[in-house]
């Protein structure tokens, strides 16, 4: 059994949610916040057997596709100088996922 654990971005996350829930596998979400554009994502969390690894890693691979953004970061601080806020293209979305392999698996 692996446990797979997939951040992806908010707005790919009820579709892919769905596409995994139809595929008869079990997901947990879990809210969170990427560090560099501090911006939500969501933690998923699943249980799957070995044999199927590849059949879930499709679902969040045509489920959660990259784009681009604009978002304004702040200028370096110089003393004496005005913060000029400076928009620049990202991008975001795709998907990380992590396989680990699981020691032991319980239900109660």
């Amino acid at each position: 059994m692996k446990l797979i654990i997939s951040i992806v971005q908010d707005v790919d996350a009820d579709i892919l949610i769905e596409e995994i829930i139809k595929k008869n596998f079990r997901v947990t979400k879990i809210s969170s916040t990427g560090g560099f554009l501090k911006s939500g994502n969501s933690t998923l969390v699943s249980g799957v057997e070995d044999d199927q690894v590849l059949e879930y890693l499709n679902i969040v691979k045509n489920n959660c596709k990259t784009r681009e953004i604009t978002k304004t970061i702040e200028t370096i601080n110089i003393p004496g100088q005005a913060m000029i806020p400076v928009p620049i293209q990202v991008k975001v979305g795709g998907a990380n996922a992590f396989v680990l392999d699981v020691e032991e698996f319980k239900r109660y």
